[in-house]
């Protein structure tokens, strides 16, 4: 976060060098419940902190994270924190948990604030990631006209903060704005085949709508804007009740209960692990490209080829898992094909996902694991 436009040389070298230590390894002992971190003695630094880096004020950004105690919030949050900015978590916790961020709470660097977006917040910062949305269908469709009031009135906020603060803001979209799709991979130049009336529509054309908002500020008010449209994304921190394909077919599995597949399961889609999302979204903040840009994994799965990887991962925790497929009827106005085109992302970040879904389903079901039995 430095506020100036990098070029494609420069931006690669910076992330091979300043982020190529924050490893792996740390960022999953961060995935931890805050009981689990152990403290040596009173009054000692948590062993997290002091791996965070200490920037001189020139480099040391304010950057505010709407939705900083998600699911995908979260992990930024980490990241944003271990190259040492401060940082500011807004959440209203509707689907937020604060045992995501609560490793963070003691910190100097870190602020918490409880506030729903669809209110104006009034605060001085540097740079505005906007996540601040129900995301799963179980969730969105559960007040559709909540998701579109924070879809709608909450981007408008946020952009409105960006204007007046001048902060570069980055809005979360999402492949929904692709619809059920006609063009197969879907690039950021297609409009989407989108339902404005059906059971998705508050998700799809609330963030269509956010994604206009933002070009119309761009364009009035000059307001430095980046637009990540992001695929399917699964990783540590998933609640275990969103209704996504990969956290049911986990719980299910390790439960050993049948693992449900609604439709045939010929549908795909194009799962990337959360720690290529969040390295994604950070290079785009960190770009010149303000064209919408694809963040997702390109290898595309069918559901069928996605349960038989999630039971052979949990056979390696759980080798007596016996889990069968139960067929259910299609949901309505569900895509039958999902996978992105990144050349974009290639192109103008340097980025791809270096994830594979194998590996990502093995952190991904240990924290499940962890979970069932803290919760058991």
């Amino acid at each position: 976060m430095n506020g100036r436009i990098e070029t494609k040389e420069r931006l690669t070298r910076r992330y091979s060098s300043s982020r190529g230590d924050i490893s792996n390894d740390l960022l999953e002992e961060l995935g931890r419940s805050w009981k689990s971190i152990k403290i040596d003695g009173y009054g000692s630094v948590p062993k997290h902190f002091q791996h965070v880096r200490k920037l001189n004020p020139i480099e040391k950004k304010s950057i505010l994270v709407s939705g900083g105690a998600g699911f995908v919030g979260s992990h930024l949050v980490d990241r944003l924190m271990l190259m040492g900015h401060n940082v500011i978590v807004v959440d209203n916790f509707l689907t937020g948990s604060k045992d995501n961020i609560l490793h963070w709470m003691d910190h100097p660097n870190f602020e918490l604030l409880r506030h729903d977006i669809v209110e104006p917040l009034q605060i001085e910062v540097d740079y505005i990631y906007h996540l601040a949305c129900p995301a799963s269908p179980v969730h969105y469709q559960t007040n559709p006209i909540k998701t579109l009031k924070t879809a709608f009135i909450g981007t408008l906020n946020m952009l409105g903060l960006a204007k007046r603060t001048k902060s570069r803001i980055l809005i979360a979209s999402t492949s929904e704005v692709y619809g059920d799709p006609e063009v197969h991979p879907q690039k950021e130049d297609y409009n989407g085949s989108v339902s404005c009336t059906g059971p998705r529509a508050c998700y799809d054309e609330g963030k269509r709508a956010a994604e206009a908002l933002a070009y119309s500020f761009q364009s009035q008010n000059d307001v430095d804007i980046r637009v990540a449209r992001i695929f399917n994304t699964y990783g540590p921190r998933m609640k275990w009740n969103d209704g996504r394909v990969v956290s049911n077919f986990i719980l299910q599995a390790l439960r050993d209960e049948p693992m449900t597949v609604y439709g045939d399961g010929s549908a795909t889609r194009s799962f990337q692990f959360v720690y290529d999302l969040v390295e994604g979204l950070m290079r785009l903040m960190d770009s010149n490209c303000t064209e919408p840009v694809n963040i997702g994994n390109p290898v595309e799965y069918s559901v069928l080829e996605l349960s038989s990887m999630v039971k052979d991962t949990v056979k390696e925790f759980n080798p007596s898992c016996s889990s069968v497929l139960v067929f259910k009827h299609a949901i309505e106005d569900d895509p039958r094909r999902r996978r992105p085109d990144i050349s974009r992302a290639k192109e103008q970040l340097n980025w791809s996902p270096k994830w594979s879904v194998q590996r990502g389903l093995q952190l991904t079901v240990k924290y499940f694991v962890s979970e069932l039995e803290e919760n058991s």
